[in-house]
């Protein structure tokens, strides 16, 4: 624990919030100083907690210890070429909401869509799992494309973890590979990299145990343009797809197949590594309509009531029959995990998959929505659609 008033744990302070708002009868004090020796002051709880209430969490987010962080494997294919654009761009989905909203709505199983373009990537990509688009929109091999990939070396099976290892791949926009970040060590049992959100500073992902039950899971950041995790918190359970909301602090997390989101706020100081930090909320997902795989902060809309809103997107199978598979993208409630609007979607890539079968971004293009899917695994091919007809 920090020392000092401004640094005081404000987990601590978040726990007697909880137990006072229990209480509604009057709390009997002894009062040494103004009331003088030997004299009881009567205050009220609510009142208390009110004052609490006041206290203004820290609003830097806490620094890790040295032995906490870590060093990725780095290997630069083109060294001369920037890993990022500079400046760094903001989150395209999150400025560019109100849009992306307003057309994404407009849409629906009658939708007509065009591929707007198809861009193999170089290299192998292992198994996708999340995907970051960065454009200053200038020209198209400037833009960058950050991928969170899974390396399986020993098969997982019901009672062993399997072995493996956590990618992260940067391709510029003709496709080819730049990087490739190396986020685990030999034997890490957290070696399952999940989905990818951008904030405008960093990149966050999840490096989890990969079984469904039992798992832990670590949160993690990275620079764009340095590529060096660095550990926020860690979780007792398997964790896929996150999103950050850089104004609030809040980080959200999906479980495996997505059942249900973990909440955290980053103002509020983790546990120290390797602890656990517990969620301030867990919330089932009312939805079992598709498994999010990916999901991009949308931030707080007006046409929701400046809610907190995702974008999120993946594929159900196995379900409706051992051949059916189904995949769609979703504006989900961050705070219900209510969707807000689904959208089928039944494009299908060279490789046979749903194009949502693992990661995606979208953006707003030339007045257009789009869509970023990479969803084959090893051989990979980027495919971006757009709606067709006016945006």
């Amino acid at each position: 624990m920090h020392q000092g008033g401004q640094n005081m744990d404000t987990f601590a302070t978040e726990g007697l919030r909880n137990i006072l708002a229990a209480f509604s009868e009057q709390w009997t004090l002894s009062a040494t100083a103004a009331s003088g020796p030997g004299k009881a002051l009567l205050l009220n709880a609510t009142a208390l907690l009110g004052l609490l209430s006041s206290i203004t969490p820290s609003t830097k987010y806490p620094h890790n210890p040295p032995e906490a962080q870590r060093n990725a494997n780095i290997t630069l294919h083109q060294p001369n070429t920037p890993l990022a654009p500079s400046p760094l761009p903001p989150p395209g989905p999150s400025s560019q909401s109100e849009e992306i909203i307003r057309q994404f709505i407009e849409l629906d199983r009658s939708t007509k869509w065009r591929l707007a373009d198809k861009i193999p990537f170089s290299g192998d990509c292992h198994e996708p799992e999340g995907i970051v688009r960065l454009s200053n929109e200038g020209p198209a091999q400037d833009d960058r494309y950050f991928v969170s990939a899974g390396e399986w070396t020993v098969p997982r099976s019901p009672d062993k973890n399997g072995e493996g290892f956590a990618h992260l791949l940067v391709f510029d926009g003709t496709g080819r590979q730049l990087a490739d970040a190396v986020l685990t060590a030999p034997g890490a049992a957290e070696y399952h990299g999940g989905g990818l959100d951008y904030d405008g500073t960093h990149l966050w992902v999840t490096l989890a145990e990969y079984r469904p039950v039992n798992a832990t899971a670590t949160l993690v950041r990275l620079r764009p343009d340095k590529l060096c995790p660095e550990p926020v918190l860690r979780i007792a359970d398997h964790m896929g797809a996150v999103v950050h909301d850089i104004a609030t602090g809040d980080v959200l997390t999906l479980n495996w197949g997505a059942r249900s989101a973990s909440l955290w706020n980053l103002r509020y100081r983790p546990v120290p590594l390797p602890g656990f930090t517990p969620p301030r909320a867990v919330v089932k997902n009312p939805s079992h309509y598709t498994d999010y795989q990916d999901c991009k902060f949308l931030g707080r809309p007006q046409r929701y009531g400046f809610r907190s809103v995702m974008l999120c997107a993946g594929i159900t199978g196995g379900v409706y029959g051992a051949n059916t598979s189904i995949g769609g993208v979703a504006l989900v409630d961050m705070q219900t995990m209510v969707p807000l609007y689904e959208l089928p979607l039944s494009m299908v890539s060279n490789g046979g998959n749903l194009v949502t079968k693992n990661p995606m971004d979208a953006a707003i293009v030339d007045g257009k929505l789009r869509f970023f899917f990479l969803p084959d695994e090893h051989n990979s091919t980027l495919y971006v659609y757009e709606p067709e007809g006016p945006g």
